[in-house]
């Protein structure tokens, strides 16, 4: 990031050796990481924004909406904790940057996507609560948090709650990869940890499952 400034008259009459200067917005790599962290909320609020505006314009499938939302939302909370200790609320941050995106807010207030109100839960509920255990599992593992007592019952409860959405057929093959991972750290110690090849398989087979659950939902 660079800001461009042009010199005074009397130090460009005394040296032609350019008309700008580069001036970073940053010095330091801590100041760095601040307005890269702003950029992604920044990012994420614009993006719930234009999803919205396409779900209001039928441009975008309930299902394919509720999971993107999901998604969406549990994005915004791990990028305003990033930035939680300059603004206290998120209309102050939206206020600064002249972000004008009030359907994007909504969303936020109520954490939940809009088809989950309109439908009383149920399906929309499910499928929101399953991307969000998704994450939540894959964010832990990046996070090199790999004890069992610590991965263990959010496995269980997205096992549980794929199991409850009938649109899933029975032989999906993303609840077998997840339920295989289940009975693996059902196995182990509360204490015990997944080694380092372990950690990078069940990223893998869960960034799988969650692609074939999106798959899934887009075909429906």
């Amino acid at each position: 990031m660079f800001a461009q400034v042009q010199p005074s008259s009397s130090s460009s009459q005394g040296n032609n050796s350019g008309l700008y200067e580069e001036v970073k917005l940053y010095r330091t790599t801590k100041e760095r990481e601040k307005y890269d962290n702003m950029a992604d909320l920044y990012a994420v609020i614009n993006t719930l924004q234009s999803l919205e505006k396409a779900y209001i314009r039928d441009a975008v499938l309930a299902k394919e909406y509720t999971a993107t939302c999901s998604k969406l939302l549990v994005q915004y909370k791990a990028a305003f904790k990033q930035v939680h200790s300059d603004f206290s609320t998120i209309e102050e941050f939206m206020k600064k940057y002249r972000l004008d995106c009030p359907a994007a807010l909504e969303r936020i207030k109520e954490d939940r996507p809009i088809t989950i109100k309109d439908d009383k839960g149920n399906t929309s509920k499910c499928i929101a609560d399953i991307v969000s255990l998704f994450i939540t599992v894959m964010d832990k593992l990046r996070l090199d948090i790999k004890a069992m007592d610590a991965i263990h019952p959010d496995l269980q409860e997205l096992v549980e709650t794929m199991t409850r959405l009938s649109l899933l057929p029975p032989d999906f093959e993303g609840k077998q990869k997840v339920r295989k991972w289940l009975e693996t750290l059902g196995n182990m110690q509360a204490s015990e940890e997944l080694d380092e090849t372990q950690v990078r398989q069940m990223l893998f087979d869960l960034e799988s499952a969650y692609n074939e659950f999106n798959r899934v939902l887009h075909d429906n």
